[in-house]
């Protein structure tokens, strides 16, 4: 019998040589159904960094109560705002304009691939890792896309990324963006936003909100710096705008379960203005990169008529900076940035 010398496994060539760009966002659900919105509702509301909690406390409320009551309400308030044309909410419709843009605007460095993900929901991070490394990426940027930090968006994302670096036999380098909350290009892309905003309304607000979402307030008492980097955003805006701190207040919305949370409530604040004699008032959300349901549903719809109802009489939604020239401008310089000595 003839010996056959045993040969080694053949692999089609290893790409190498690029570095990837992972935009990444909160999440979406993948339909406004109520199945769709309890598989989404339970990934987000089991994270132990959204609600810290121990289990034994949270998860009968959350699997008793919670996850079968509140998937048809959400469900219908995402069918209010849900981008029709593409069926799909407008924070998947904007994260992917954004990855599509920021290919674009990078397209001299041919070894850079940009890509886009979501925490919660598809396509996922692991998922889009993945790929990034299949393409030839030994370096990647993984961007949160949360101006300010907190412990249960930024940290979060960067929990999974390096999770899935956990299972690699061979690791791409990784980086974490930083948080940006005071950067000048972010300032003034809101500040701008605000004018061209207001530029297009025949009545001027007596009052602005910055409406920031909320964490618990022992979140804070833990170290969590979110709410000093909100109000240095804040605080920033308007000696851009030359504004007082009367005109621009700091306000926190998107408040859950019976824990005290960031103070003054947006929906309270609303509320008193108008009860108050304050008759027109507009809303910004400076801490989120791209409109969803918390800023078209909660605050464009039901803080407009929470303020009309109590006695206002007009009342503007000032768009997040979505995919627009300024909005792109800001995510442009960060990743450039911290690409640095990688491109």
């Amino acid at each position: 019998m003839q010996d056959i010398a045993a040969k080694p496994a053949s692999h089609p060539p290893v790409k190498h040589g690029k570095v990837g760009v992972l935009l990444v966002n909160l999440g979406t659900p993948d339909g406004t159904d109520y199945t769709s919105m309890r598989r989404y509702l339970k990934e987000f509301l089991t994270d132990k960094r959204v609600i810290e909690w121990p289990k034994i406390a949270w998860y009968p409320i959350l699997f008793g109560i919670v996850l079968n009551t509140r998937p048809g309400k959400v469900g219908k308030a995402y069918e209010a705002i849900w981008n029709k044309d593409r069926n799909e909410s407008y924070l998947r419709t904007y994260t992917r304009s954004q990855a599509e843009l920021m290919a674009a605007s990078l397209a001299e460095h041919s070894h850079v691939v940009v890509d886009w993900a979501m925490r919660y929901g598809q396509p996922s991070i692991a998922s889009r890792m993945e790929v990034l490394q299949k393409q030839g990426c030994e370096r990647i940027l993984v961007f949160p896309l949360y101006p300010q930090y907190a412990a249960a968006t930024t940290a979060t994302v960067n929990d999974k990324a390096f999770e899935f670096l956990l299972k690699q036999r061979w690791q791409p380098a990784l980086r974490t963006v930083p948080p940006y909350h005071d950067d000048p290009t972010y300032i003034d892309a809101l500040a701008v936003s605000i004018e061209k905003h207001l530029a297009t309304l025949d009545w001027e607000p007596e009052r602005v909100l910055t409406s920031f979402h909320g964490i618990p307030q022992s979140y804070f008492d833990k170290g969590d710096p979110y709410y000093c980097q909100c109000q240095k955003t804040a605080r920033l805006l308007r000696e851009r705008l030359g504004w007082s701190q009367e005109k621009l207040m700091v306000t926190f919305q998107s408040r859950f379960g019976p824990e005290e949370w960031l103070q003054p409530y947006t929906d309270k604040t609303v509320e008193k203005l108008a009860q108050d004699g304050i008759k027109r008032i507009a809303v910004l959300n400076p801490g989120f990169v791209s409109d969803c349901l918390e800023t078209l549903e909660e605050i464009a719809e039901q803080a407009g008529e929470s303020f009309l109802h109590n006695g206002g009489e007009k009342f503007a939604h000032i768009p997040c900076l979505n995919d627009s020239a300024e909005g792109m401008a800001v995510l442009e310089k960060v990743v450039r940035r911290e690409l640095s000595g990688w491109i």
